[in-house]
């Protein structure tokens, strides 16, 4: 299947790579087919990309990289509407954002998707040690070098 983007033009993905949020995700509720985009073989950061509006995707990112501790509970009835047999089934991704220098990670609002199925969809979690804009990398301006 072609996929329009935005940002990368037309991109071609396997029909099996189809994510679906039944529910959509916060704010963007009738919006529920996506995929994921790898940018590049070693990155960590990834476009989560709306099939159904070119210009809608989210860069997200596993959240254990940045924060090793970090755990997303999930209800059994979250499972079992997202068809999760096993926790280990679960991928759990957050949204990634630029906020003034730095880039933060919504970890309030996780992503969890069953691998098995493709079936996804964000969960807000009531643990007060996640917030929604956990900082998880500086920016570095680059600086301009003026010769006289």
């Amino acid at each position: 299947m072609n996929v329009q983007t935005t940002r990368f033009g037309i991109v071609e993905v396997n029909d099996d790579r189809v994510l679906n949020f039944d529910s959509g995700m916060l704010g963007f509720s009738s919006y529920t087919s996506f995929v994921l985009l790898q940018p590049d073989e070693d990155g960590i950061f990834f476009w989560l990309q709306s099939i159904e509006a070119p210009e809608l995707a989210f860069v997200v990112t596993d959240p254990q990289i940045w924060v090793p501790e970090y755990e997303a509970t999930i209800r059994t009835e979250q499972m079992e509407s997202l068809g999760l047999e096993r926790i280990d089934d679960a991928q759990v991704f957050v949204i990634v954002n630029k906020y003034d220098d730095a880039l933060t990670a919504n970890l309030q609002g996780p992503l969890i998707v069953n691998i098995k199925n493709r079936r996804g969809m964000q969960v807000v979690l009531a643990d007060r040690r996640w917030t929604t804009r956990r900082q998880i990398a500086k920016l570095v301006a680059q600086q301009q070098r003026i010769s006289a």
